[in-house]
């Protein structure tokens, strides 16, 4: 199987240099002094692949080789998702379960081997297995539940898309016809549109790696504000690659606003779910990232005019108040109000004297009869009939004899004037009546 070198314990060896002492027993032991040569590293990497088991690996085919007269082909197994690869060799009783062409999924359960002689890790297929749609399709419905969970396609993380980009990433395969519906079409609708176009592999083994690189550097353009991925439509294992969780991952982080248009109307990628924008064809997604300049201009046209129309019948309502408010007979004949108010204030002005002089003289006639009823009951007129008021020094009211004392002075109030006097007497209710004038008794 491999071509091998002796050991330094195996029987034939050569002979190490006396003066250079024994080899090291392990890879820890070397040194710049004490190497190994290359036949023992190379045997020594043998011995560990050989005790390996074998593996089932999964993949894509993107070469084989089947050379006629030969018993063995020659195939490279390409990771699905990054750009790395292995060899593969098998049987042609192996190939002849499975039909196989470059670009297929396939499984292969092989067993590492290690040639010595080139240096280079091999696999040997011992059984190839293609990897069926159904199959392919259930795989791509697991991811998309494990996507969803992630958040990866909630509408709060979908970004709007600019109304008129100047610059549009377009994401593409090489002179295809998807890149040819975005570009005429979008121009046709915005002349001045510009494209910053990538074409790369819409399918096959490098597509994964080609498409994530083109939208990561159009992501980092800052002059490109929206990003379209367009090919055309073909059959589910041709749209595998945009449904590989890698390219999906990338779009995901992507943060200019992303428009997916892959296959066609039934097609659903999972590119489509993490989108921005999901369009059914390249031709929509050229109508979706710009507007139709004519319907822009139309619909200006159109503004414009009820934009006139809502300030000519604002006017004319504003207009037409003024009109009524100037018409109103205050307005039109503001002295007329003014003749009005001052007649009811000349009449009210009236009316209130006539009122106050009623009020006044039922207020004289009042104050009248108070005044006579007040001199009929006032001590002043019984005075007037000759009647006296005597009083004590202290000014008390004499009322009865007993309020004085003999010899008091005494003072007697008069209709006209007083009198001093003094008490020369004191007599009893039932007394004789007193003496002639000028006696106080």
């Amino acid at each position: 199987m491999t071509a091998t070198f002796p050991l330094p314990d195996d029987p034939g060896a050569s002979v190490r240099p006396a003066e250079r002492g024994p080899l090291p027993a392990r890879a820890l032991e070397t040194s710049a002094e004490h190497p190994w040569p290359v036949r023992l590293l190379a045997r020594k990497i043998e011995q560990y692949v050989e005790r390996m088991a074998p593996v089932w690996v999964e993949g894509q085919v993107v070469q084989l080789n089947r050379r006629p007269g030969t018993s063995t082909a020659f195939l490279t197994l390409r990771d699905t998702d990054l750009d790395m690869s292995l060899p593969v060799s098998a049987a042609t009783r192996v190939l002849r379960g499975a039909t196989l062409e470059e670009g297929a999924h396939v499984v292969v359960h092989a067993k590492p081997v290690y040639w010595t002689r080139r240096g280079q890790l091999q696999l040997q297929a011992r059984e190839i297995r293609p990897v069926g749609v159904g199959e392919l399709l259930a795989r791509i419905e697991h991811l998309k539940r494990v996507l969803a969970a992630e958040g990866l396609f909630d509408a709060e993380r979908k970004r709007p898309l600019p109304f008129l980009p100047k610059v549009v990433g377009l994401v593409c395969g090489r002179e295809s016809k998807a890149e040819h519906d975005v570009v005429v079409n979008a121009r046709a609708r915005w002349p001045r549109v510009r494209f910053e176009i990538r074409e790369v592999a819409v399918q096959g083994a490098h597509a994964v790696q080609q498409v994530g690189d083109a939208i990561r550097a159009l992501d980092a353009d800052p002059d490109v504000e929206v990003i379209v991925v367009a090919r055309g439509g073909g059959a589910v294992e041709d749209l595998l690659p945009f449904s590989n969780e890698a390219l999906v991952r990338v779009a995901a982080a992507c943060r200019t606003p992303l428009v997916s248009a892959i296959g066609h109307e039934t097609d659903s990628p999972l590119l489509d779910l993490v989108a921005d924008v999901r369009a059914s064809t390249p031709t929509a997604a050229a109508k979706r990232v710009v507007p139709d300049v004519a319907e822009e201009r139309a619909r200006v046209a159109q503004s414009r005019q009820r934009l006139r129309a809502a300030i000519a019948g604002t006017v004319a309502r504003e207009q037409a108040g003024l009109d009524a408010v100037r018409s109103r007979p205050v307005l039109a004949a503001p002295h007329g109000m003014l003749a009005d108010r001052a007649e009811r204030v000349g009449a009210l002005r009236d009316r209130a004297r006539r009122a106050l002089d009623a009020r006044l003289v039922r207020a004289a006639g009042d104050v009248g009869r108070l005044e006579a009823q007040v001199r009929a009951l006032s001590p002043a007129s019984t005075l007037e009939r000759g009647y006296a008021v005597v009083q004590r020094a202290d000014g008390h009211v004499v009322r009865s004899p007993a309020d004085v004392a003999a010899d008091d002075a005494v003072r007697v109030r008069l209709a006209h004037g007083s009198l001093d006097a003094t008490v020369t007497a004191l007599h009893d209710a039932d007394a004789p009546a007193p003496g002639p004038v000028g006696e106080t008794s």
